[in-house]
């Protein structure tokens, strides 16, 4: 029997929610399990209505589950919001002595959480680590596993060895008080190695095994993450990372460091990436190579800063005043995260332009397991560099030399005796200079549009997954991947002609193959996480497919593959 279980822990900011939730998804991946979890937190320090998911199968998990077999419950609000998503069988987790009146019947089982924890640790911090214990009992699961994720967590010290009893006592209650008929056990069932890594790690180790030099940032929801990550690693591989006053600052100090000829890279939200745009414009007219991240959420201004929204496709691809090159891809799974970080840097340096990884909310915070990246695949392009000995001392270098490609070969200041590295935001000559005729700039725009022709060459076609032949297709980009995949899955299941074709590589667009696909599906569903469906203009506007059928979100929540298959069965009869 295929076993495939979803947990959810509830309660307000500063119970530890979070905490709990990747404690119990790392302690799952250990017992050998396929995991994937998320967490759903409001914008505020103390308070509101937070939880964390946790989804563990014994093959490939790929997106969160409605139904839910354990919910525990910190506070009153868990159990009143979450109860009726309680699948048949399931079990919530409460401090009866704590939560009152919650209500009877065979799903609920009181366990003392604050007095174990008193009891065990002579305060009720722990409390939340007593919950994890008892979890871990309720499915009795190795609870040596559990205790040596949590002394890792909290470290070897008295912190460590406080939570590593008070889990081992919330365990040791569940077996000698619950009476219940949950029957669900997750045993160990393998000992393979597999990373549990949400989409913000997977980037910044994308970006430090591409090379990456220089990271400035200025800290914005959802990928704060990344800067500090790479902060914690920066002696480990001799990277310098800066927080600036503010992302104009830092997209600018980025284009510096890239313009003395380091890989630099830069990460911020909507908000913060309107203040970049200048920058970028700067970077194209200047063919300086950098790499920005981009982490959705939803707008206008700061909408719900913590949650997750695919609306600013059209931005990024059109973001910067006049007209310039840039490429702009999505990551849509784990996996894309770090490989495609990995690209962006080879097409920014190999192109010399602004490359845009748009990502979300959903794919930057959510866990995964996966396996080890394979590093010995990793291909370090820096382009067309000036060799040393290509100009005598004294001749002056062009920068912006005129090309078939569009593309110079590229100088570093300081670089090589004589070499003078001009470079000008105002419209210039080959040598860098600035200009005013109407020859020299059709020549120096022409130059640099013409690289799109190349930059498209390499962005690869969308994924299909299932029949090239189906009658339809679901369509979407970047994180909803997952689930518009295990959608296909049940509708196939269920007798549905269905495929998924998925974008991870947006701009320039693939227009000549995407239309050969799309024109072999009877219906085309465009599956996106915004109000305007941005993916399906684009689609409409470079290939000339209409695209009618749209299944949109924007509440700030991630599609679930339920969603999609509702939608579909319900507009396909």
């Amino acid at each position: 029997m295929s076993v495939d279980v979803n947990f959810m822990i509830g309660g307000e900011a500063g119970q530890g929610v979070q905490s709990i939730g990747f404690l119990l998804a790392k302690a799952l991946v250990r017992c050998g399990y396929h995991v994937f979890a998320d967490q759903d937190y409001e914008s505020r320090v103390r308070g509101g209505h937070n939880f964390f998911r946790v989804r563990a199968k014994d093959s490939q998990v790929y997106a969160i589950s409605v139904p839910i077999d354990i919910l525990v419950a910190l506070d009153r609000d868990t159990i009143n919001i979450h109860r009726t998503e309680l699948t048949r069988g399931g079990v919530i987790i409460y401090d009866g002595e704590k939560i009152k009146d919650a209500g009877d019947g065979g799903t609920m089982f009181s366990v003392p959480l604050d007095r174990i924890a008193k009891e065990t640790t002579g305060n009720t911090q722990a409390s939340n680590t007593v919950a994890l214990g008892a979890i871990f009992g309720l499915i009795q699961s190795d609870i040596s596993l559990l205790s040596k994720v949590v002394l890792e967590y909290f470290g070897a010290g008295n912190v460590g060895e406080d939570n590593a009893k008070a889990v081992k006592a919330g365990y040791d209650y569940v077996l000698q008080n619950y009476s219940g008929d949950y029957a669900r056990s997750l045993n160990a069932i393998d000992n393979k190695q597999r990373m549990l890594i949400n989409g913000n790690e997977a980037i910044a180790l994308g970006a430090i095994a591409a090379g990456c030099k220089f990271v400035s940032g200025y800290p914005m929801t959802p990928t704060t993450p990344i800067i500090e990550y790479m902060a914690a690693k920066s002696r480990e591989f001799d990277l310098v990372v800066l927080q600036p006053e503010d992302e104009i600052a830092a997209v600018n100090a980025v284009i510096g460091a890239s313009y003395t000829g380091a890989r630099a890279m830069t990460a911020t939200s909507g908000g913060g990436f309107c203040l970049m745009v200048e920058g970028l414009s700067l970077a194209g007219m200047t063919e300086t190579p950098i790499v920005v991240v981009l982490g959705q959420r939803p707008g206008p201004a700061i909408g719900l800063p913590t949650r997750t929204e695919q609306g600013e496709l059209e931005f990024a691809i059109h973001a910067g005043h006049g007209d310039y090159p840039k490429a702009v891809l999505s990551p849509s799974t784990i996996e894309d995260a770090f490989w495609l970080t990995v690209k962006a840097f080879n097409l920014a340096d190999k192109y010399q332009l602004p490359v845009i990884l748009i990502t979300d909310h959903h794919l930057a915070s959510s866990y995964f397991t996966a396996d080890k990246f394979d590093l010995s695949q990793v291909v370090i392009d820096r382009g067309t560099l000036l060799l040393i000995g290509d100009y005598a001392s004294g001749s002056e270098y062009k920068r912006y030399r005129l090309t078939d490609s569009g593309i110079s070969p590229r100088a570093f200041p300081m670089q090589q005796e004589g070499v003078l590295v001009v470079a000008d935001s105002d419209e210039h000559n080959e040598e860098g200079h600035l200009i005013e005729d109407a020859e020299t700039r059709n020549n120096m725009m022409r130059k640099r549009m013409k690289k799109l022709v190349s930059v498209e060459r390499d962005v690869a076609l969308p994924k299909i997954y299932g029949s090239q032949e189906a009658e339809v297709a679901l369509v979407g980009w970047g994180s909803t991947c997952y689930a518009i995949r295990e959608a296909v899955d049940i509708l196939l299941e269920q007798g549905v002609s269905v495929n998924s074709l998925h974008f991870s590589e947006l701009w320039p667009f693939p227009s000549g193959g995407v239309s050969d696909i799309l024109k072999k599906a009877g219906r085309i569903y465009i599956v996106e996480s915004n109000a305007s469906g941005q993916l399906a203009h684009l689609i409409q506007a470079e290939t000339c497919v209409k695209v009618s059928d749209r299944i949109l979100k924007y509440d700030g929540r991630p599609f679930t593959p339920s969603d999609i298959v509702q939608e579909v069965k319900k507009r396909n009869k």
